[in-house]
């Protein structure tokens, strides 16, 4: 199996519960089972059972088994926005500045994200997002070229590679963390905001079928909101 098998075994999963499989309320079979009939270590079913609890599609006890949930859970939605859209709704000019766009060994907490090798390079952008020519949101993002060799070519100084990635490159799914963090030297410098600033975080990995496409890191100005609906 591949290193990242359990996003494939979450869905094939998920899949059995939507096709009336497992009824809701069933238990499902337990993780030594599934790994045995996936072929997989039980670290890998763990992961895509904690993946299908953290999406209430599943309800897990411990010793009491994994079962279907009885009621189904609503969920917040998140689509990957394009910066430019979100700027010029407000009635604001969009700008974006490159700030570094170059190839290079991402560090190990990236790699393990992306599932490359310790000598592979990746595409590292730093990019300061403009609404009226004042800061709006400042990315760090790596992005895997043997995923998507193309953005070698693109014209990222046209077009943000926030933009591009979403016009161009297919996902079939992601991780998405939301937090907040105080502004160090380097955020604060970017968002022209105080060292210290609480600011709204979106830490964000995409991926197509077994290939990782992009992680990215993503800070917006203070005061900003997110909207979504349920």
């Amino acid at each position: 199996m591949t290193t990242n098998s359990h996003h494939k075994i979450r869905q094939m999963l998920k899949g059995r519960i939507e096709s009336g499989e497992w009824e809701l309320g069933a238990l499902i079979p337990r993780e030594l089972a599934l790994a045995e009939e996936y072929n997989c270590a039980r670290t890998t079913i763990n992961r895509a059972l904690q993946a299908l609890a953290d999406e209430g599609v599943v309800v897990r006890k411990r010793k009491g088994g994994t079962r279907v949930c009885r009621m189904p859970v609503r969920h917040a939605k998140f689509g990957i926005s394009i910066l430019r859209e979100q700027v010029e709704v407000t009635g604001s000019e969009y700008r974006h500045q490159n700030v570094v766009t170059k190839l290079k060994v991402p560090p190990k907490s990236v790699r393990a994200k992306l599932q490359t090798s310790e000598s592979q390079e990746a595409l590292f952008l730093q990019t300061i997002h403009l609404a009226d020519n004042s800061p709006y949101a400042y990315e760090e993002r790596w992005v895997n070229v043997e995923a998507v060799p193309e953005i070698l070519d693109a014209p990222l100084d046209e077009i943000s590679v926030n933009e591009w990635l979403v016009r161009t490159v297919p996902f079939s799914s992601g991780d998405v963390i939301f937090s907040a963090e105080n502004a160090d030297q380097r955020v604060a410098g970017a968002l022209e905001c105080q060292i210290g600033d609480a600011l709204f975080v979106l830490d964000r990995t995409t991926w197509v079928g077994e290939k990782f496409i992009t992680t990215i890191k993503l800070y917006y100005r203070s005061g900003y909101q997110l909207y979504s609906s349920l």
